[in-house]
């Protein structure tokens, strides 16, 4: 028979996520040519190449994309046993450490830490702010339980390596400079900002959902200034520098400027929470899964 170690499968795992041996080494604190060894090793033990030489890289042969089809199971299996020994030997009592974009950290992880403080004491959570686009870099390699983030930044859902839990719909409401003409108008359709300036993020998904959001509306927004952070954005709306689409997360929060719902043709974006496959079912991962289902629910619009 085969002879499946799981440590070096853990290593060839990380390879394929992270492209390199100089990135796989690192990940895993290893020196390069130990990882090198390892994988021989492994070949040698399967009875198959694994790696071969592209240039001054190597990359995975179509057997180790195969070994890793039929790992990814065994993995998500150990996930589940791990759980229920974890949950054998400690009841309600664990460490979860969660990685979560920053709205969601004062929005949805704080309440379900409080909930829980007194709900489930034994239960302590590690927060740990992080980039919605590289929470799953931290939870392929372990470094956190649950990764929070938005749907746009997610990987498939028919990705192996995770299980996928829906949270809560984020409505996009308008941030107007307090004196605007329209900030007290008693409807508001994104058409009738079709002339003003827009402030939103420079590129990636955020860029992406505003100018969706009012091209869908009839027009091209004209980008004035353009910020990451939310606090930068609404500081220039509150200044009167243009107007922006601010998730409800943010705008519930806000100060300073006038925030309407939109009455039809409002964007929504999805929050999700992530865990490995198999890791959901850790008791103390699930008490802090089902406390921020209770806040997100109490948030749904």
């Amino acid at each position: 028979m085969t002879e499946w170690d799981i440590k070096k499968l853990r290593i060839l795992r990380t390879l394929a996520d992270r492209g390199t041996v100089t990135a796989t080494a690192e990940a895993l604190h290893m020196t390069p040519s130990a990882v090198s060894q390892q994988l021989t090793n492994l070949a040698r033990q399967l009875g198959v190449p694994l790696l071969e030489a592209q240039g001054r890289r190597v990359r995975l042969t179509d057997a180790a994309h195969l070994v890793l089809r039929h790992a990814e199971a065994v993995f998500a299996q150990l996930e589940r046993a791990d759980a229920e020994l974890a949950g054998y030997l400690a009841g309600e009592a664990g460490e979860v450490r969660i990685g979560a974009f920053s709205t969601a950290v004062p929005v949805l992880v704080v309440p379900a830490v409080a909930a829980l403080r007194h709900s489930h004491p034994g239960v302590e959570v590690r927060v740990r702010e992080t980039e919605a686009a590289q929470v799953y870099e931290l939870l392929a390699a372990g470094a956190v339980d649950l990764a929070l983030s938005l749907a746009a930044h997610a990987p498939t859902a028919r990705d192996p390596r995770f299980t996928r839990i829906t949270l809560m719909e984020d409505p996009l409401d308008v941030a107007l400079p307090p004196g605007h003409p329209l900030a007290a108008a008693p409807a508001l359709r994104l058409a009738d900002l079709s002339g003003d300036p827009w402030i939103y993020g420079g590129s990636g998904p955020w860029q992406e959902i505003a100018r969706n959001a009012c091209e869908a509306a009839g027009f091209v927004p004209e980008q004035a200034h353009s910020a990451s952070g939310w606090t930068a954005i609404l500081a220039m709306v509150e200044a009167g520098m243009g107007v922006a689409l601010v998730p409800r997360m943010v705008s519930s929060r806000a100060s300073g400027v006038a925030v309407r719902v939109l009455a039809h043709d409002r964007p929504t974006r999805h929050v999700l929470a992530a865990t490995r496959s198999g890791g959901e079912a850790a008791p103390a991962v699930s008490r802090v899964l089902a406390a921020l289902r209770e806040v997100a629910a109490r948030r749904t619009p």
